[in-house]
């Protein structure tokens, strides 16, 4: 199971790497609906990370 979480987690975080990198490319400050997709991930990142570390104990 840990593989699989593992890699979840992975996704998730080349995800909001993508977005974070396309809201430094502009000069305009990003639109909320990014800034809110890149913080859903933060949680959802987090959320994941916390079980492995559950899991790990």
């Amino acid at each position: 199971m840990n593989e699989n979480v593992q890699r979840l987690l992975n996704r998730l975080k080349a995800a909001q790497r993508d977005l974070v990198l396309v809201a430094a490319r502009t000069d305009a400050t990003p639109p909320d609906s990014l800034i809110r997709k890149i913080a859903d991930l933060e949680v959802a990142i987090g959320a994941v990370e916390h079980l492995l570390e559950e899991d790990s104990d």
